[in-house]
């Protein structure tokens, strides 16, 4: 039931309803006197729909995080050089989260050193060539 409304509400369709409904109840504010009653009226409808929806968009929230996690778990196990210990990680506790999240910010930092060391050795390559076309081309 929660995926067909949410299918249902997130159609540009449902979306002009609602204005549409908002459109009729500012029309008929001057029909009302714009009393109390008649603020009241959009104010609880507007009220129950938005209870409601968030417990719809929690639902597909949740449906497609479990779809989403499963799909990465495939490519995990898939992948033989993945490690399968990745597996299944929201279930872990918030201390072997942290854990995780440590080794890979090293990792991370060992990653941009050897990146920056490439490039070191890259640009002193560079300087070596030219200073050594350089050199050539006083001999000459």
């Amino acid at each position: 039931m929660a995926k067909g409304t949410s299918t249902a509400v997130g159609r540009p369709k449902s979306f002009f309803i609602a204005v549409g409904i908002i459109v009729i109840w500012a029309i008929t504010g001057p029909f009302f006197h714009f009393s109390d009653t008649w603020q009241l009226i959009i104010n609880t409808g507007t009220t129950i729909v938005t209870f409601l929806m968030v417990f719809l968009i929690q639902n597909t929230q949740n449906r497609d995080s479990k779809a989403l996690h499963l799909k990465l778990d495939e490519l995990l196990r898939a992948n033989r050089a993945a490690r399968n210990t990745l597996v299944d990680l929201e279930n872990m506790s918030d201390s072997e989260l942290q854990e995780l999240q440590d080794e890979f910010a090293r990792l991370r930092e060992m990653a941009c050193e050897e990146v920056s060391e490439r490039a070191a050795r890259a640009r002193q390559n560079h300087v070596d060539k030219r200073t050594h076309e350089l050199l050539r081309s006083r001999r000459r």
